[in-house]
């Protein structure tokens, strides 16, 4: 070996020991830092034609695991989204009240029921009535309230959505923005753990905004992808936008750099997947819910009001909206009712009987003659002569008395779609609706469905994390029937048949359910459709879609007659079995007024909303399983944050024996890096010696 190898192997020596201790150094400098991954100098032996030429410091290299890292990533994604869920559901369990306590939402039913009941023991009693009335303003004023706010809390949610689409979208810039700085310092064998630690920071910010997939690349840095493989980061990074609308769930679209077109993509974990699944999935539940119980509650107690009537009777009785032209309504009824004009006394004047079944009506007693659905309006204004008058305007039926007389209506064993005649029109309601809030049409498939041909309606089938499937428009069919529109609606090519099915229950309600293995859920983009003129569209009478399913709740009230004067509530029933001459309608009667103190305990059939499938319960049942289902869910959701968070604790600290500096460890290294040094310093001090000792013997 001459002395200019060995000079040169000492001084490859000497460097590669002053990068090791300068490396040890950062080690014990940062041994606190967040984010810090300690470091190790990578060395080779150097050989030039086969003959040893010392070392070479090949680089510095993070002491990293790339699985504990994916696996702390994907911990913090499910960590965040379960994080962001809990804490908006729990907000929204809050509105409801703890249902032990009398405040609660839950409880308000019960003081509906106790002021009838109080007003059945003196019905004449007008504070008595006033309370009555008032319970059910508050109820009906306490689910508004809480509606409106989990509408507030679902715009909340959109404004955080935004907003963290806007901070994936910095991260993924600063991302790409690394992987150049770290491509050029591997290129030269330079120490590029800086800027991969601040990149390792930034992976871990998105993870848990959003579930990504991370792969690393040979000449340093990282390419980033959204679960089904769009490339969101590398050299360039892609532009994520929140595409949302009222009616449609909302997802997120990537835009790739430079030119491209955007493109839904997945949100498997992530905060942003817990957000969208409150905002697309859990609020709407929640508001659909409310609105059943509301509704069914409401139809309930207008069930038991039409049962009855108020003394002295009204002289006009005007039902709600039914969506549906006068023909259709009265085709599918059974049974009979008997509609009564009764003086100011309560005594009946004339009787109008109708025999749904046999379709005859008759007037007080007489032989009955015969009437169809198409002929029942004038049938029935035949047979109220100059007593009375019926009209049936804007779907609404509406009943007249003359002069001073009233009328009361006997709802006898008629029957439609789960309610008498009376209820099913809505003449004598309690609680007034300004949409349509109750789906069980009473339609069958042999019905005309009534809507104008050609006109469509738009459907957005979607995944469980709002990305859409497919925008499928629908055209009302030239064909009249029920049968009809749910063939055009069930069309695989045409309609949604090769994702779902609608079907038509026995009580003319319209649903859809989702097939496997997609499972897609349905919204309403666009319904231009109309029944008839002036008509609701396909969506607002069978409450297609999360706009008018969730606005139910917010569009109840009490009966303006009723609130100005509650002398007008229908707390006696008519009774046709007076002798002659006699009042059939008493002052002191409270009999309708303890039906509606009983309306509680009436079975109903609730549709499925939210958690909660299809049962067939009393409402104050159902109203304890409503507020048990909130509970169960804000709880679930808690369960799951706390198991999400252990799981990233566990993979953190996994991670971090890996990656943190130990000092023990950094200390032995320090030892042998400047023992390695001193041996190369007295290496090149013994080749100075020798050099000496040359030049001084040729001297």
């Amino acid at each position: 070996m001459t002395l200019s190898i060995a000079l040169q192997t000492a001084t490859s020596g000497l460097m590669a020991a002053q990068t090791g201790l300068r490396t040890v150094s950062d080690n014990i400098a940062n041994v606190n830092t967040p984010g810090y991954v300690r470091k190790t100098v990578d060395q080779q032996q150097l050989t030039v034609n086969g003959m040893g030429m010392g070392v070479q410091v090949v680089g510095v290299r993070r002491v990293t695991d790339q699985y504990l890292q994916l696996a702390s990533l994907t911990a913090g994604s499910d960590s965040g989204r379960w994080g962001a869920y809990s804490q908006y559901l729990d907000n929204a369990q809050s509105l409801f009240g703890d249902p032990s306590t009398t405040g609660s939402f839950f409880n308000g039913l019960d003081k509906v029921y106790a002021a009838f009941s109080s007003a059945a023991n003196d019905p004449s009693n007008n504070l008595l009535r006033s309370q009555a009335v008032s319970t059910v303003q508050d109820l009906l004023s306490q689910a508004d309230h809480i509606n409106s706010q989990l509408g507030q809390l679902t715009s909340t949610v959109d404004t955080r959505i935004s907003a963290d689409v806007d901070q994936v979208n910095s991260l993924l810039t600063q991302i790409s923005g690394l992987n150049s700085d770290i491509s050029r310092a591997k290129l030269v064998n330079a120490d590029a753990s800086g800027a991969e630690n601040i990149q390792s920071q930034l992976l871990d910010q998105l993870s848990s905004l959003l579930n990504v997939k991370v792969a690393h690349r040979d000449g340093g840095g990282v390419d980033v992808r959204s679960p089904e493989g769009v490339l969101l980061a590398g050299d360039q990074a892609a532009s994520l936008t929140y595409v949302s609308s009222a009616s449609t769930p909302g997802y997120i679209t990537a835009t790739p750099a430079g030119a491209g077109s955007a493109q839904p993509i997945q949100t498997a974990s992530g905060e942003i997947r817990g957000l969208l699944d409150l905002r697309n999935t859990a609020l709407p539940g929640l508001s659909d819910q409310l609105g059943e119980f509301t509704s069914r509650a409401v139809e309930q107690l207008n069930i038991a009001h039409n049962a009855a009537s108020s003394v002295p009777a009204p002289t006009t009785l005007t039902g709600r909206n039914t969506g549906l032209d006068l023909p259709t309504a009265v085709t599918g009824f059974t049974g009979t009712s008997t509609i009564a004009i009764v003086d100011s006394a309560g005594v009946v004047q004339h009787q109008i009987a109708v025999d749904f079944t046999a379709q005859t009506i008759s007037v007080d007693g007489g032989a009955p003659s015969a009437t169809t659905p198409a002929t029942f309006l004038a049938d029935l204004n035949s047979a109220l002569g100059a007593n009375g008058s019926a009209s049936y305007v804007g779907n609404q039926l509406s009943i007249s008395a003359t002069g001073t007389n009233g009328i009361a209506i006997d709802e006898g064993s008629s029957q439609k779609a789960g309610r008498a005649f009376s209820a099913f029109f809505g003449l004598n309601d309690l609680v007034r609706t300004n949409g349509f809030t109750t789906y069980e049409t009473g339609l069958t498939p042999a019905d005309p469905h009534g809507f104008t041909p050609g006109q469509t309606i738009t459907l957005r089938l979607s995944q469980s994390d709002g990305k859409p499937i497919r925008d499928v428009t629908v055209a009302m069919p030239a064909l009249p029937q029920m049968s009809d529109l749910l063939n055009s609606l069930n069309s695989s090519a045409t309609g949604v048949g090769l994702y779902g099915q609608f079907t038509l229950d026995p009580q003319g309600t319209l649903s859809f359910s989702g097939s496997p293995p997609s499972n897609a859920t349905l919204s309403v983009v666009l319904d231009t459709t109309q029944r008839g003129v002036g008509g609701p569209s396909v969506s607002q009478l069978f409450g297609i879609g999360v706009v008018q399913r969730s606005a139910r709740a917010s569009s109840f009230s009490v009966d303006q007659a009723i609130v100005s004067n509650p002398m007008n509530l229908a707390l006696a029933k008519l009774d046709l079995t007076a002798p002659a001459g006699q009042s059939s309608l008493r002052p002191g009667d409270g009999q309708g007024a303890i039906a509606i103190a009983a309306s509680g305990n009436q079975t109903t059939l609730f549709q499925p909303a939210g958690t909660l499938g299809q049962v067939n319960v009393t409402v104050l049942r159902y109203a304890s399983e409503f507020g048990g289902a909130v509970g169960r869910q804000a709880a679930s959701a808690a369960t799951q944050t706390q198991s999400a968070d252990s799981v990233k604790t566990e993979a953190v600290n996994r991670r971090q024996s890996v990656e943190s500096v130990n000092l023990d460890e950094e200390m032995v290294a320090l030892q042998t890096y400047q023992q390695a040094f001193n041996a190369s310093a007295r290496m090149i001090q013994a080749t100075k010696d020798l050099f000496t000792t040359l030049l001084g013997m040729v001297q």
